[in-house]
């Protein structure tokens, strides 16, 4: 404790010295001072001593009721992480009563999210506690946490023993009744009848779902015996560890969303989600509820190139090979599945994917990957030209897709003279453009889908656009600001410039079309970004990565107006009827999220005297779509996905699955041939050579010539 102590304490000096990190754009590892990355590893070095002590060796091994205790290690990590809270993270959150409540239901939430194990008499039971968890945190009272977990693991062992018997039953399909899957918003359940009910309806659902799947007989109830046996297993093998982590996080996501704690076993899943060559297949996954779901498909890798894995996908089933049995993976904890992704390069993979956009009930669908690393060419910028009409004529923009904010550290460090970074590639591809016969009208910076990545190209990008200037704010913990600033004055490029992005677009992202907002450079074209504008510190607690790891929000960004783009995200100057929901879309839909703020505006030299304004823009756009059948056909299909999303039960009513099932695949079958016709495309949805055109991006081009034509007239 008093090498913690004395950790705390030279990390305190640093920080009122300011010497600060140089912050990263993502969730990504910062690149920070060495003193100050000395001291953080230092500090959470003594938390990792006393995090670490009680971590377990085999995942296969059922942890003993008798163990589920706290220890003095996990007192003692507890008092550290309070007071790294409380000193530097960004948000000073005081420990309260009211704290204690938020932290109380968030922990019952991360054991049972769905409400599908607690009674309402063990919710009665355990209010004597929801005041007293800020207890727990200033005097590391844990032993109500862990209580709480012992119940817990209790109720789920009889709910799995309770389906396993109600296989043994046969179930009328033919009886009207449904089965509510998504309970967030439910009450806990008031009695072991009721529980029981609700369990029936489960198992028959489950049974339904495999049953339409054309499963059936012993390999159907055998199936579903292992998944609950699997549930039950995963539960039981949760260790001391575990249950201090699901109570630290209850913690540190009652004050902040993008801070977390990472046990030693979940900080192996954490490097994973952060990599950019997951396991061969190129995607982040998650673990939600019981299933493993795809939170990010990475450019150039084999999901991304397959262009079968989206967001929000979930994976139910996993086969090495072209012919080996595909393995149920429902329930499985997430490492698990990773282990059975995991494989050499060149080897076969297949997934059976829950399409997160088709409507529950829906049968999974199987897909091949052949495992590969990520390609750096297929995650780089890429150029194109897209031909819009216009006045006198067609017109040609160039088209710069930027998957990522990359930079070859290593290569720069090295001062070779050929590393990748994303300035150097647009540049090229800027001076490509320009040479081509007739050159281009103007140029579209595509950012949708893109997370950010590297601050640094960030701002170097943003430089190839304008003279000199800042591009953007950061103010950390303390309330300094510092400047991120292009002091380049060469420019790459001085045409017409739009910046398309949707709300995926985040971070990094939001930076650049920010700035080139701001300086009115160009026209932002799209959806309300993402909104993170928040900076993360992850450290890991030892050297091999056995320990954990930190993740602690230290700073914010802000606009060079002083706006943040926080929250509210880049807002764009003209908006695409696409961007349904957004309110709940993004850092505008999770708990806690740092609300908007602003700053003094920086010094900068807008482009233009006089601000742009869009107007005519948006009037244009909006007579188009709403005259483009093909525009409102992407309209519906976006409609039916969020009324799918938005679906919390299911039909077990046979006949009406699948007639549902049936219709609603029809209907998005039919209008995603409508719109290929509409672009005069080759090939049908059972095509695999099929192109689907990019509605979005020729309409960006459309919006940018009206632009230009508007510019024409005004001189």
């Amino acid at each position: 404790m008093q090498q913690l102590q004395r950790c705390i304490g030279q990390f305190d000096r640093l920080f009122r010295c300011r010497l600060i990190p140089e912050l990263s754009s993502a969730d990504r590892p910062v690149l920070v001072e060495r003193p100050v990355l000395h001291c953080v590893r230092a500090l959470a070095l003594a938390l990792g001593a006393f995090i670490g002590a009680s971590a377990i060796a085999d995942d296969s091994r059922e942890v003993t009721l008798d163990s589920l205790a706290p220890t003095p290690e996990h007192r003692d990590a507890t008092a550290g992480i309070v007071q790294l809270m409380q000193r530097y993270h960004y948000k000073r959150v005081a420990i309260s009563d009211e704290l204690s409540e938020q932290i109380f239901d968030r922990y019952l939430e991360s054991l049972d999210p769905q409400k599908n194990f607690f009674l309402a008499s063990d919710i009665a039971e355990f209010d004597q506690y929801r005041r007293k968890f800020d207890d727990a945190l200033r005097r590391a009272k844990l032993q109500p946490v862990f209580d709480i977990f012992k119940r817990f693991r209790t109720r789920v062992e009889e709910r799995a023993a309770y389906a396993q018997d109600m296989l043994k039953r046969d179930f009328d399909f033919t009886i009207d009744e449904s089965y509510a899957f998504n309970r967030e918003e439910a009450q806990w359940v008031q009695s072991q009848q009721a529980m029981d009910e609700l369990w029936r309806k489960r198992v028959k659902s489950d049974v339904l779902d495999l049953r339409l799947a054309e499963q059936t007989g012993e390999e159907l109830v055998d199936t579903l015996a292992q998944r609950y046996q699997r549930m039950a297993r995963r539960v039981s093998q949760l260790a001391a560890n575990d249950v201090f982590q699901f109570f630290v996080n209850a913690y540190t996501l009652s004050v902040e969303p993008h801070t977390s704690y990472f046990s030693p076993r979940s900080s192996e899943n954490f490097k994973i989600n952060m990599s950019l060559s997951l396991e061969g297949i190129g995607a982040a996954l998650q673990t939600e509820n019981e299933f493993t779901v795809v939170r990010r498909v990475i450019a150039g890798g084999p999901a991304a190139l397959s262009e079968q894995v989206s967001v929000d996908d979930r994976i139910v089933g996993v086969g090495n090979g072209k012919t080996e049995e595909i393995v149920d993976v429902v329930s499985w904890p997430l490492g698990d599945v990773v282990d059975l992704i995991r494989g050499p390069k060149g080897s076969t993979v297949r997934l059976k994917i829950l399409p997160g956009k088709a409507p529950a009930g829906t049968p999974p669908k199987v897909i091949t990957l052949v495992r590969d690393k990520i390609k750096l060419e297929e995650q780089a910028a890429k150029s194109s030209v897209v031909e819009v009409p216009g006045v006198g004529g067609d017109r040609r923009f160039g088209v710069i897709d930027l998957p990522t904010f990359y930079l070859d550290t290593a290569g720069l460090s090295q001062g070779l003279p050929d590393y990748r970074s994303t300035t150097r590639d647009v540049k090229r591809l800027l001076n490509e453009l320009k040479a081509t016969d007739g050159g281009v009208d103007g140029v579209i910076i595509d950012l949708r889908g893109n997370s950010g990545g590297s601050l640094l190209e960030a701002t170097q990008l943003t430089g190839l656009f304008i003279e000199t200037g800042p591009i953007v704010q950061i103010r950390d913990s303390s309330g300094r600001v510092d400047l991120e600033v292009d002091d380049d004055p060469s420019i790459s490029y001085d045409g017409p410039l739009a910046v398309l992005v949707d709300r995926g677009s985040a971070s990094a992202s939001e930076i650049f079309a920010a700035a080139i907002q701001d300086y009115g450079r160009g026209v932002v074209l799209g959806e309300p970004t993402f909104g993170k504008g928040t900076v993360q510190s992850v450290v890991p607690l030892d050297r091999e990565g056995k320990l954990g790891q930190l993740k602690v929000t230290i700073a914010q960004f802000f606009r060079v107006n002083g706006e943040g783009t926080q929250h509210r995200g880049v807002v764009p100057d003209v908006l695409f009827p696409t961007a349904l929901d957004s309110d709940a879309q993004g850092e505008r839909g999770l708990d806690n999220a740092l609300p908007w703020a602003e700053v003094a505006a920086a010094d900068y030299d807008a482009w233009a005297e006089d601000s742009p304004n869009y107007g005519h823009a948006q009037f244009r756009h909006e007579s188009r779509y709403r005259a483009s059948s093909s525009f409102n056909l992407l309209i519906e299909e976006l409609e039916a996905q969020r009324e799918a999303r938005a679906q919390n039960q299911v039909s077990l009513l046979e006949a009406n699955r699948k007639a549902e099932i049936l219709e609603r695949r029809g209907d998005r079958e039919e209008r995603e041939e409508l719109i290929r016709k509409a672009f005069g495309a080759s090939g049908s949805g059972d095509d695999d050579d099929a192109e689907f055109p990019d509605i979005i991006l020729n309409e960006a081009a459309s919006v940018l010539g009206d632009i230009i034509d508007h510019q024409g007239k005004a001189n």
